[in-house]
């Protein structure tokens, strides 16, 4: 079973992840965690700083962390972009559209269901940060601006 996924090349970051109002008054820290509700454009002015930013999913059905991974991915955030919580294995796929690159969800998975969930569709519908055009700009390449 799966605990822990990193599409990364590097190491996963292993410091703990400070809450983003405790964040707000360190210098020192490099990994942070955002809540559902909080906003992801206050790190905006850090991302240079950031080894780490954990997304909190408390519930599989809350879907604002998809939103911060984006705002962070297209500002230029290069760091590790942590899903945490109530990740299940059909979510991957969209949250690695997103933008994020590892994963750390509340109950193991399985390995076999997480390699045909992420190998199941070779064409994405939607513009991705993960740099896969989407279907409608392979067949219309002249009005792409992706």
């Amino acid at each position: 079973m799966v605990e822990f996924l990193s599409f990364r090349d590097d190491e996963p970051t292993q410091e703990p992840a400070v809450t983003l109002e405790a964040f707000a008054g360190q210098t020192n820290a490099t990994a942070v965690r955002i809540e559902p509700g909080e906003d992801a454009r206050e790190l905006l002015s850090v991302l240079d700083r950031l080894s780490l930013v954990e997304v909190n999913f408390p519930a599989f059905g809350d879907g604002r962390g998809y939103s911060a991974a984006r705002i962070l991915r297209e500002s230029g955030y290069t760091g590790e972009l942590r899903a945490v919580g109530d990740v299940l294995v059909d979510q991957l796929s969209a949250m690695r559209r997103c933008g994020f690159d590892s994963f750390k969800p509340n109950r193991p998975l399985d390995p076999a269901v997480v390699e045909a969930s992420l190998n199941r569709y070779a064409d994405v519908y939607s513009k991705t940060i993960d740099g896969r055009a989407p279907v409608w700009a392979k067949r219309h390449p002249e009005a792409s601006n992706v």
